[in-house]
C-alpha cells in the first residue's frame, strides 16, 4: 500500500471516520478529508498530524508503508519481560514455532494459488516472528547487564 492510500485508509476505516478524527486534530472533517485525499493539490497531512493520526487509531498503515517505500520494516518493541531468569530453550522453541506459522502460509499460499492474495499475511506472520525475536534478544541484553 501507498502512503497516500495508508493515510486515506487510516482516516476512513477508523469509526466515525474523518468526522470523528477530525475534531481531536483541531479541524473540520472536510479539512481533514481533503489532507488525506490524493485528488486534492492544496491541502496536505502534515507529519505531526500523522502521528496524531496513528496515536488515535491505532493504525500504523502510514508507518508500515513509509518504511516499505525505504525497504524497511517496523516491529513492535515488546515489554519488559517480567520474568528474571532465561528460558533460552523456550525462547527458542517459540521462535521455531513462528517460522514454522510464516513456512505454512507461505506453503499454503503457494499450494492453492493464492500467494498475492496472502501476501499480508505472510507479513503480519514475519512481523511476528520478529517480535518474538526482539523479544528475545532484549532479554538477553538484559540478562547480560544484571550479570555485569
Amino acid at each position: 500500500m501507498n502512503l497516500a492510500d495508508a493515510a486515506y485508509n487510516t482516516v476512513h476505516d477508523y469509526p466515525g471516520g474523518a468526522s470523528s478524527l477530525a475534531p481531536r486534530l483541531g479541524m473540520s472533517s472536510h479539512m481533514l478529508s481533503n489532507k488525506v485525499n490524493q485528488n486534492n493539490q492544496t491541502h496536505h497531512l502534515r507529519l505531526d498530524e500523522a502521528n496524531t493520526l496513528m496515536s488515535f487509531t491505532n493504525d500504523y498503515r502510514m508507518l508500515h508503508a513509509q518504511a516499505e517505500m525505504h525497504s524497511k520494516v517496523c516491529i513492535q518493541l515488546p515489554e519488559c519481560l517480567e520474568k528474571k531468569e532465561l528460558d533460552m530453550f523456550e525462547m527458542l522453541l517459540e521462535v521455531g514455532a513462528k517460522k514454522g506459522d510464516v513456512c505454512e502460509l507461505i506453503r499454503k499460499a503457494r499450494t492453492d494459488g493464492t500467494c498475492p492474495k496472502n501476501l499480508n499475511n505472510i507479513l503480519g506472520a514475519i512481523y511476528d516472528m520478529q517480535r518474538t525475536l526482539s523479544s528475545m534478544t532484549k532479554q538477553i541484553k538484559s540478562t547480560i547487564k544484571e550479570k555485569a
